[in-house]
């Protein structure tokens, strides 16, 4: 059943007062004014909410899953909005429950190696506190700085380290949420073994809010490495670039970072600014080497061995913090010079196995032009995941509408690889039509079920990840 709220613009006076006695002094928002700059993330889609609830703690959560249950109140959670699927936009005249005032890190326990912590602690914050007892939480994305752990689980984030230490679903131990029901479950265990029942955690973990809303999380944190060794590869084309990824990952040193820029990342680089790069240079890698200081010299010769192969033509190591960031120059100013290039950019962040690294990136090169739209693509070369950008103009006639359909092309490309279509962008609104393209009906149909037993009214931020069902 369909939440039936969404069709109303403002919240009932009843709603309104038994919402805000939940909520507490402050902690409910139904000015539109007020409610507005919740209405999207880093889509840059935007459905104003009929009203902003901000948890303040779990107890919270139960009777306001039962109200909105009572009422068919579509609800969608949301951290900082950093996502870029779409998926925190509320649904129509639907509720936005906002956990970042839940910022509490409750504990950080260094002899079982865990942290306890609420969904609004931001990544970077939980990464300096475990700091100072000589541990990491191995999700590193760009937005670490402003994402939460409430977002970082809904989409199982990731960022370069992934390569070495694993996704978000790697990282977490177990999970206190509400499902779309109003019961309280908790989910996992504080040990890194355990096989009682089935596994809630990993199921919750990139659900995007559709089944359970989470209230805490039992995380598993790593020693900090004693070192670290930055290299960088610059190679004559793509096939080079990609059969050193290939002998890097096949060689007994697993990289910490793996990251790659194919030639139109280069191009649009060097438009932007000078990065001390030979036109002639088609692809580049950055690898980043952690462990052991006794051991690093070794390891840095391992993946170098595995880097050079006859297409290389310059492998440069990093000694120092200066030299560091000298290497990484070029990769910090691709962000940057592609806002200069184009007013307008589709972001997505395919998977592809190591293996194909090279026929897609020529598949994209080939449907670039066919297509007449510019595609740059860069990212997590070690695990396949590439950030595949389309840049376009929408003022330009037709070109939106190219783009478009460039995309659907991309993702033909990626599954006809044996890949898949998100590795850790989650797929929200935004990637929701092309879902069914890689996943059976029967797979769908039993995602649909246990939806429903999450969530029997629909109210969980509905209308996305799963492709929309067929009308009767």
């Amino acid at each position: 059943m369909k939440p039936t709220a969404s069709q109303a613009s403002e919240l009932p006076a009843g709603l309104r007062r038994d919402l805000s006695d939940i909520a507490g002094p402050g902690g409910l928002l139904t000015d539109p004014a007020d409610r507005w700059p919740y209405g999207y993330d880093n889509s840059q889609r935007h459905i104003l909410p009929i009203a902003v609830f901000f948890a303040t703690d779990a107890e919270q959560i139960p009777p306001l899953v039962a109200l909105c249950n009572a009422h068919r109140l579509a609800i969608t959670a949301r951290g900082r909005g950093t996502g870029t699927t779409g998926a925190s936009v509320p649904a129509p005249g639907g509720l936005v429950v906002s956990f970042e005032r839940m910022r509490q890190i409750r504990r950080i326990d260094a002899a079982d190696r865990l942290a306890v912590v609420e969904p609004g602690v931001l990544n970077q914050t939980l990464q300096e506190a475990a700091a100072e007892h000589g541990l990491f939480w191995p999700p590193d994305p760009s937005s670490a700085a402003f994402c939460t752990i409430g977002g970082n689980l809904a989409c199982n984030a990731a960022g370069p380290r992934a390569v070495k230490y694993g996704t978000t679903r790697d990282a977490t131990l177990g999970l206190h949420a509400v499902t779309g029901a109003g019961a309280a479950i908790r989910t996992g265990v504080a040990t890194t073994k355990g096989v009682v029942g089935y596994d809630l955690t990993r199921l919750l973990i990139g659900s995007e809010g559709t089944l359970a809303l989470i209230t805490e999380a039992t995380l598993r944190l790593t020693p900090l490495p004693e070192t670290k060794r930055t290299l960088r590869a610059l190679y004559r084309d793509i096939e080079a670039a990609a059969d050193a990824v290939a002998a890097i990952m096949a060689q007994p040193v697993t990289p910490c970072a793996l990251e790659f820029m194919d030639a139109a990342a280069l191009e649009s680089v060097r438009r932007y600014s000078d990065p001390g790069i030979p036109d002639a240079v088609r692809a580049l890698l950055m690898i980043e080497v952690d462990g052991p200081a006794a051991g690093m010299d070794a390891a840095v010769a391992s993946i170098a061995r595995a880097a050079r192969n006859p297409g290389l033509m310059d492998l440069g190591t990093a000694h120092d913090a200066a030299e560091v960031e000298a290497l990484w120059k070029t990769r910090k100013a691709l962000s940057p010079a592609m806002r200069h290039l184009a007013p307008k950019k589709i972001n997505e962040d395919i998977v592809v196995p190591v293996s194909q690294l090279a026929v897609l990136i020529a598949g994209l090169e080939r449907l670039a032009e066919e297509r007449g739209i510019r595609i740059v693509n860069y990212g997590h070369a070690g695990n396949g995941n590439i950030h595949v950008n389309l840049l376009l103009d929408p003022a330009v006639p037709g070109e939106s509408e190219r783009a478009e359909q460039c995309l659907s092309a991309v993702f033909d490309l990626v599954l006809a690889l044996g890949g898949t279509l998100s590795g850790e962008h989650g797929v929200g609104l935004v990637k929701r039509p092309f879902v069914a393209r890689e996943l059976d009906p029967a797979a769908i149909g039993l995602m649909r079920a246990i939806k429903r037993q999450f969530d029997p009214n629909g109210i969980l931020n509905p209308d996305k990840g799963l492709p929309e069902a067929a009308k009767d």
